[in-house]
């Protein structure tokens, strides 16, 4: 599949048939995380670690995790750069998972002190933050179609809601250049499906902003952003991502992150 089909079909998979990943897998998923592009600058450290079935280890957060024996653990610093960097560089690797077959779930809490932040030292400056399971999807059990249910993880905000066009009064129009890179934005995973994003195209930039829902709107927004990124690249339009003193000021409370520009 290539990475549009990746992004329409990846679903947060939280039920996983109990066999560890092969050593090859690691490898082209540690690699892809060391190749995963950054355009933010944040402090990141991504590990891939194996634990034992017997243990127990379940996260109490976003539904419960079974049968998962490889997870990822992402440390990172206590600034809005290192979220953006989590967000954007992580879901990267989310993408190259499922095109591999395997499913992941992104998880972020507070692991001090956890089982799985226990024996682990990181870079100064760092926390542990997020974790992520990585395997083969069993059936789901019926936990995680009530989580899913309860989360309404299909659901999608109107994309007229979203993202603006010249000013924060007009819709994107059908056939303006940004259209399909935004909608899978609009299709990306988000904590609790809280879909933080809002976006404002103008001319050949487009201007990002977050409503801040969590402690991790940013986070959740660059996810979205490394799939409008994705988009872009695949159609072979060249980007980058810059900050502009004088973004549009929207009209409610949302916060300005960073501008796209052609």
């Amino acid at each position: 599949m290539n990475i549009i089909e990746a992004m329409e079909e990846r679903r947060s998979v939280r039920s996983f048939d109990g066999k560890g990943l092969t050593e090859e897998q690691k490898s082209e998923l540690m690699k892809a995380v060391e190749e995963a592009y950054d355009p933010f600058g944040g402090k990141v450290t991504v590990r891939l670690k194996k634990f034992d079935l017997k243990g127990g280890y379940k996260p109490s957060t976003y539904g419960m995790i079974n049968g998962a024996e490889d997870f990822f653990m992402i440390a990172m610093g206590d600034d809005e750069a290192s979220q953006l960097s989590v967000g954007f560089r992580f879901e990267q690797v989310v993408l190259k998972a499922w095109e591999m077959g395997l499913g992941t779930c992104w998880i972020a809490g507070t692991f001090k002190g956890s089982d799985f932040d226990k024996g682990e030292k990181w870079p100064d400056g760092e926390e542990l933050k997020v974790v992520c399971p990585v395997g083969f999807a069993k059936k789901p059990s019926m936990m995680e179609k009530f989580a899913r249910f309860s989360l309404g993880s299909k659901n999608r905000k109107p994309f007229d809601s979203l993202f603006f066009y010249q000013d924060f009064e007009h819709s994107v129009p059908e056939d303006n250049q940004f259209r399909q890179a935004l909608q899978m934005l609009r299709i990306s995973p988000s904590s609790t499906n809280s879909q933080p994003w809002r976006a404002l195209v103008v001319g050949d930039t487009v201007h990002f902003y977050y409503k801040p829902k969590s402690k991790i709107s940013a986070l959740d927004t660059a996810i979205g952003m490394c799939q409008f990124f994705e988009t872009e690249k695949f159609k072979g339009v060249e980007g980058k991502f810059h900050k502009v003193t004088d973004a549009p000021v929207p009209p409610e409370d949302w916060r300005y992150l960073y501008s796209y520009s052609l």
